[in-house]
């Protein structure tokens, strides 16, 4: 068929669909018609190379892998692919007897103020760790691509950038242009066995592909992922970290740092139950799959005219490349004594974007037992021979993270003086820069907090901070903090200082 005729087929499909709904969403390549509980969305009849609904048959492929793809993460919201067809009175209809003129998936709809990326500010802590979590879970279940991943794939991404990123440098500035292409091959070239390696052991899965804050829907709280890739295998057969590098990119660029280090450390925790020591190796390429998800929106942004946003997402490409810092803090001190508050505030400004890794001992025993973050454990799992397990884990994560180049914040109680040694000589071992924080605040100020808390990984209860009441910890050489005031500013200083 002609492409004049495909454009007609186009033409009528969207005027048929248009007198019937109440809003219509138009990108370069589909239209979705939003008519009363229902969304129905066309393939547009277009060829883009990497990406190709030039066919009726084209089309209809792509539809029927969007639908299967998404019910993955979506399944409430991907409904069916359906058939236009023509109708005995010339026009059209849905399902009927006559020729398919155009395919269509019939979606539920939602409301499109539930897409995080209306409202990034609103990201509280619950959603970010629901939402590390989810796209764990939902990178653990995903079909394992060997074939994808590693140097092929993201190596793809990159030569695809450069070429685009080259034709706009008249606008967006040959010399940070140029820089970028030569910074990016040589981090690349650099990384090429780690992420070779990692295609192997794993981590290569079919994933969503286009993850970043315009495909998450919150319904109830809860973080789905849509609309992923599903018109070329070379964008979606990756590795996960760079899949789940594009959220942690569009939060970190619109100013969101804390929360994309919190969906960072709740995916690591989560992950952890299934994925091995390259969860932790691997974060050294972190840096470089930010910057090419990056530079991928800065040509993006650029094709649709908007040379300013460009420029910002070049110069945060470049920014995600430059070497940073790399240290170990210890948050210390009795349940109730802000531990977990005070590592989360000064994370962010720790490192490498999106800042420090953080390991906290409630939740590693937790994954150790096999159980949720939040679920109650029995007595038993705080056993001695259970805490050494807990300790041994946290000090063998943290040496992996610092070797690939990330921050780490430890938060543990720390009330044996040979666990301080023993993180102190982490640091040492690791060629970084340490700080031991102790955290402080009177009995009956520890008592009200511990007995307050909710929806927290910790289990100590007041019984279990009057047990701590009693040790001696021994002298304690880290720096000293009172929690009875406001304690973040101090964090935060913290993290300027080091990071």
């Amino acid at each position: 068929m002609t492409n004049e005729a495909e454009s007609a087929r186009e033409q009528e499909v969207a005027s048929w669909f248009g007198a019937r709904a109440d809003h219509t969403i138009e990108t370069s390549c589909a239209r979705v018609f939003l008519v009363g509980t229902a969304a129905w969305k066309i393939k547009r009849p277009v060829n883009f190379g990497f990406l190709d609904y030039s066919t009726l048959e084209l089309r209809r492929w792509a539809l029927e892998r969007e639908l299967a793809f998404n019910r993955a993460a979506a399944p409430d919201i991907y409904r069916a692919v359906r058939r236009l067809t023509r109708a005995a009175d010339g026009g059209v209809e849905i399902d009927g007897e006559g020729d398919t003129v155009e395919f269509v998936l019939e979606m539920r709809r939602f409301d499109e103020q539930g897409v995080l990326a209306t409202q990034p500010w609103a990201i509280d802590d619950a959603l970010e760790d629901a939402l590390g979590r989810t796209v764990a879970r939902f990178h653990a279940g995903a079909a394992l691509r060997p074939a994808g991943g590693g140097v092929g794939a993201l190596g793809y991404t990159i030569a695809s950038n450069a070429n685009l990123l080259r034709g706009l440098a008249p606008r967006l500035g040959a010399t940070a242009v140029e820089r970028l292409i030569a910074e990016t091959e040589r981090t690349f070239e650099a990384l090429a066995p780690l992420l070779n390696a990692r295609a192997g052991e794993g981590y290569a899965r079919h994933c969503h592909g286009d993850l970043h804050l315009g495909n998450i829907l919150i319904e109830d709280g809860r973080p789905i992922l849509f609309d992923c890739i599903e018109f070329n295998d070379s964008l979606s057969d990756i590795d996960v970290q760079y899949d789940l590098a594009f959220l942690l990119m569009d939060l970190d660029f619109r100013r969101r740092r804390d929360a994309a280090g919190r969906v960072l450390n709740a995916y690591l925790d989560e992950a952890a139950r299934t994925f091995g020591d390259g969860l932790w190796t691997g974060l050294a390429a972190l840096p470089l799959m930010l910057s090419v998800r990056a530079a991928v929106r800065t040509h993006v942004w650029a094709y649709t005219g908007d040379d300013e946003a460009a420029r910002a997402y070049l110069a945060t490409a470049l920014e995600h490349l430059a070497p940073r810092p790399v240290s170990l803090v210890a948050t210390g001190g009795l349940s109730g004594s802000g531990k977990s508050t005070f590592a989360r505030v000064c994370a962010p400004g720790l490192g490498a974007a999106p800042g420090a890794v953080v390991l906290r001992t409630d939740e590693i025993r937790k994954r150790l037992w096999g159980v949720p973050s939040l679920q109650r454990l029995p007595r038993e799992a705080y056993t001695p021979e259970m805490s050494v397990r807990v300790y041994d884990q946290l000090f063998g994560d943290a040496a992996l993270a610092l070797a690939a180049d990330r921050s780490v914040v430890l938060d543990a109680v720390f009330l044996k003086p040979e666990e301080r040694l023993r993180a102190q000589a982490l640091a040492e071992a690791a060629g970084v820069a340490f700080q031991g924080v102790w955290l402080e605040a009177p009995p009956e100020v520890l008592r009200a907090r511990v007995a307050a808390r909710v929806n927290d990984a910790s289990d100590a209860d007041v019984a279990v901070l009057e047990n701590q009441l009693t040790r001696d910890a021994g002298d304690i050489a880290w720096r000293r903090v009172d929690t009875v005031s406001a304690f973040e500013d101090e964090a935060r200083a913290l993290a300027e200082t080091m990071g």
